[in-house]
């Protein structure tokens, strides 16, 4: 409220956040099975949290919108986009109608919005494909109605309708489903009607050099936001299994580059290729061969066991942790509502991390860390970083263990990672 203000409508005072309906559904806990303290630093550490996106928030102008600048510069600096039909797609109607109104301020003229609350649809379709829709540039200008370049939209336009009047398409954001990004694409890249054709290049012969071939942009979210969201992996990875089983074509869903070189850990599931990890338990069980004393050793080393070597990169630096992380077993046959639980480290998986000191940045993909750790019986020791350095480290990365893996198996407080070893890379 102290952003936005009451709305104006608004003629009753507000009600309660916990009404007395609430509170008789109130069940009473014993507190010393609670660790009480740490719940109360918990919630002032999220408020506190709160307390800074506010007032980030507050501060917020749309000249600082990175994104939405981009757009606007690709709309105007593009031949095609200046002066052409464009479908721009979103996930969300107020992200939607956030750029219409930005995009109006900022010059770009031939406008619509659709999303899930927009009446006359059909109207807006045909205004913006109107020879794919039973009519034409002429037919909207009979009808009193101004045609459409730029149509901005969110999924509810994704499937089943003809737009293909067009022939560039934006997805402002990427959906976390690849089949919804093909839905959208197959808005404008579809099978072309010679008829229509002929008509449509008939009244604007200028565009007659853009017919029969698509173009697409994809706004992927920036590095440091996707290492929070997984978004872009977790789509290209579905992707892959689509393009496996049912063919892309051109492969080239996600980025122009794109040939999915950094997928191919899927492979041995269609095609049996042995992927890089499968290639790394095959050194391990050699080295058992050969050192058959291994193994034993390996069971007797005591849990965070340090080392260092030398960084392949000259002046770069990192820390590899290699952690075992809690899972949930029941202990008892009850019901799953009723089941006793414990967490233990057997139980859940066991993860790689590596920090780069330069960036920054947390790599989780065993088979890019692999390389890095790797090391023969000749590789020498190499430590230079300070304890303290080191200390701080562990601690960012148990931090991000906390607020992702963590949060996500709903771990109880007081339940942690065990660290099994750590090596020092300078």
């Amino acid at each position: 409220m102290d952003l936005f203000g009451e709305p104006e409508d608004r003629e009753d005072p507000p009600e309660d956040l916990i009404t007395d309906e609430m509170l008789e559904e109130v069940v009473d806990l014993d507190p010393s099975e609670y660790e009480i303290s740490d719940m109360i630093m918990e919630t002032f550490q999220d408020l506190d949290q709160l307390a800074e996106f506010l007032d980030e928030l507050r501060r917020f102008k749309p000249q600082h919108d990175d994104k939405l600048n981009a757009l606007v510069k690709l709309l105007k600096s593009d031949s095609v986009l200046s002066r052409h039909k464009a479908l721009i797609f979103t996930e969300f109607a107020d992200t939607a109608r956030y750029l219409r109104e930005q995009l109006e301020q900022r010059g770009i003229e031939g406008l619509d919005e659709v999303d899930g609350g927009t009446k006359l649809r059909h109207t807006t379709i045909r205004r913006f494909a109107p020879y794919y829709n039973e009519s034409s540039s002429a037919g909207l200008k009979a009808e009193g109605h101004k045609e459409t370049r730029i149509l901005i939209s969110t999924d509810v336009l994704s499937e089943g309708l003809n737009l293909q009047d067009a022939t560039r398409l934006i997805n402002y954001d990427i959906h976390w489903n690849p089949v919804r990004l093909m839905q959208r694409i197959g808005r404008v890249d579809r099978r072309l009607n010679p008829e229509v054709e002929a008509r449509l290049i008939k009244d604007h012969p200028e565009q007659k050099s853009l017919r029969g071939k698509v173009i697409y942009w994809n706004f992927l979210p920036p590095d440091e936001l996707d290492e929070l969201l997984r978004l872009y992996g977790k789509v290209a990875h579905k992707t892959l299994r689509i393009s496996k089983t049912l063919g892309i074509e051109g492969k080239k869903l996600l980025r122009p580059e794109d040939d999915f070189e950094a997928l191919k850990e899927f492979n041995h599931e269609y095609d049996g290729v042995p992927s890089t990890l499968e290639k790394a338990d095959l050194e391990y069980q050699a080295l058992l061969t050969k050192y058959p004393e291994l193994a034993d050793k390996i069971k007797a080393l005591p849990g965070r066991v340090f080392s260092g070597k030398q960084h392949p990169s000259a002046g770069a630096q990192a820390v590899f942790f290699c952690y075992a992380l809690p899972g949930a077993e029941r202990t008892s046959a009850e019901p799953a509502a009723d089941a006793q639980v414990q967490w233990t480290d057997e139980a859940g998986p066991t993860r790689w991390y590596l920090y780069d000191l330069r960036t920054e940045k947390m790599e989780e993909e065993s088979a890019r860390i692999i390389g890095l750790i790797r090391s023969a019986l000749e590789t020498p020791r190499h430590c230079a970083m300070a304890r303290p350095t080191l200390s701080e480290i562990r601690g960012k990365v148990e931090k991000y263990i906390k607020n992702t893996y963590l949060k996500q198996v709903q771990a109880p407080m007081g339940i942690k990672p065990s660290l099994k070893c750590w090596l020092e890379q300078s």
